[in-house]
């Protein structure tokens, strides 16, 4: 079998661009290719565990002649139709403002629900109501662009990333393989009774579903789910990974105001409610009285949703001052650093300066932060709610807590404050070794094989 001609669909486009969108800047030339623009001034690749498992993947498995000529399909209002990478072209979805509203509710109503945040408040006629024309338009207006390209560039395969996408499969209208991965939990008891219908039929479009967890594989297989279900742990890429130099760790730190004698914690996740970091706060304070200089960092900022050039939403502020407030409330203000945006130089330097890192959110469909503090060699402190959390050995290569009590998270990070130096090493080494488990060389044989066997079959 040759290479595979590949179209990949996500919702959060690959770059994010800083151009105005009056068509004067040069990134809307269409014959342009991004090595003509600059990096940081008229782009930025979005943040976020999706673009940075995707891209590593297309580019490791086109460099190995297992795909071409790929086509990669997103919404991204506020950027050029085209742009092209080596190997890879990107193709910018575009819906008025004025339907952007509607598809972000019904977007976030099911991520909430899934995540089990809010509860499902629109579960009764969410596909009732107008919001929801507005999200099967944009998925309808996206599926007719990838029908379009599937006729000029025939393609193998169609590879649809994450819930938001769902109805892609079914709205395509071909027979030719189309593989979805869900990117975030599965719990058939959170999925409402009068979502059920739908999402089946969703699914049954896909020759291939891949989820994160052996738990998500279960959990589907119980939901009703027929078809094939594949279990691929989520990756990242260990050469992006870097040992920053102490002069560049310094400088992170001053700009972060990380004092030489702080002795850091930190929480690597965007600004949101399902990231806990409200819980990590609350056991700072616990810890507060007996570690004077135990300091607080939590980087990150909003998702492609929160964006001024995504979709809007403005949940990031909001739960990025309720954290100021909680930290204000909690008497340790001056020991929370929120850094915003960080690069990944200075997240690199981030990691380097840490003493351990936390990730305590209420619910996660994964984790790759972890991945990524095993990678840096420091302890992580893991929620027992993240998918990530089938790999952990507590007190092994990780050790576990329950988001839900505070005092949990106070004891683990009072254990880790204690551990010799013996202790912390033996725990980052074998979290460094679990990593493997979680690499682009172990996903891209895994992702090779998956996608020769669906075109095949």
């Amino acid at each position: 079998m040759g290479a595979l001609r590949i179209c990949i669909n996500t919702q959060t486009p690959l770059l994010q661009f800083s151009a105005p969108t009056d068509g004067t800047h040069p990134a809307w030339r269409i014959e342009n290719d991004l090595s003509k623009l600059e990096a940081g001034v008229d782009y930025r690749f979005s943040p976020g565990g999706v673009t940075r498992m995707v891209y590593p993947l297309a580019q490791r498995l086109i460099a190995n002649g297992v795909w071409k000529d790929v086509h990669w399909v997103s919404l991204n209002p506020n950027a050029p139709a085209t742009v092209r990478l080596p190997g890879i072209t990107l193709h910018n979805v575009a819906i008025g403002r004025e339907r952007m509203g509607g598809y972000g509710n019904v977007k976030e109503t099911i991520w909430t629900t899934v995540h089990g945040i809010d509860g499902p408040r629109l579960a009764q006629d969410l596909f009732w109501t107008e919001d929801y024309g507005e999200y099967t338009y944009y998925n309808r207006t996206t599926a007719e662009l990838i029908g379009e390209l599937d006729r000029q560039f025939d393609f193998d395969l169609f590879y649809i990333h994450d819930f938001q996408q769902l109805p892609i499969g079914h709205m395509l209208g071909t027979l030719k393989p189309k593989v979805f991965r869900w990117h975030i939990p599965f719990d058939a008891k959170r999925i409402p009774e009068q979502w059920r219908s739908l999402f089946t039929t969703y699914l049954k479009a896909y020759d291939v579903v891949i989820v994160s967890t052996d738990a998500y594989k279960s959990a589907l297989q119980k939901f009703g789910h027929k078809g094939r279900i594949v279990r691929l742990y989520p990756f990242v890429d260990p050469s992006e990974f870097r040992e920053p130099s102490v002069e560049d760790v310094e400088r992170t730190a001053e700009a972060k105001a990380i004092a030489p004698e702080d002795v850091v914690a930190l929480v690597v996740a965007r600004m949101d409610p399902a990231k806990g970091q409200d819980k990590a706060i609350q056991a700072l304070a616990r810890l507060a009285p007996r570690y004077p200089h135990l300091k607080l960092v939590l980087a990150g900022n909003g998702s492609f949703s929160g964006s001024s050039g995504g979709l809007g939403l403005s949940k990031s502020g909001r739960w990025r001052a309720l954290l100021e407030a909680t930290a204000v409330e909690l008497g340790v203000r001056d020991r929370v650093v929120l850094t915003g945006h960080v690069t990944q130089e200075e997240l690199d330097g981030l990691y380097a300066r840490s003493a351990f890192t936390i990730l305590p959110s209420t619910f996660e469909g994964f984790g790759l932060v972890v991945v990524e503090s095993w990678l840096h060699r420091r302890p992580a402190l893991v929620t027992d709610r993240a998918g990530i959390a089938e790999l952990i050995r507590d007190g092994e290569n990780g050790l576990l807590f329950d988001p839900d009590d505070p005092s949990s998270l106070a004891r683990q990070m009072r254990h880790v404050l204690s551990m010799r130096g013996d202790l912390v090493r033996r725990l980052t080494t074998a979290g460094f070794a679990t990593a493997r488990e979680c690499s682009l060389d172990a996903a891209a044989r895994a992702e090779a094989r998956l996608i020769g066997r669906a075109v095949e079959a």
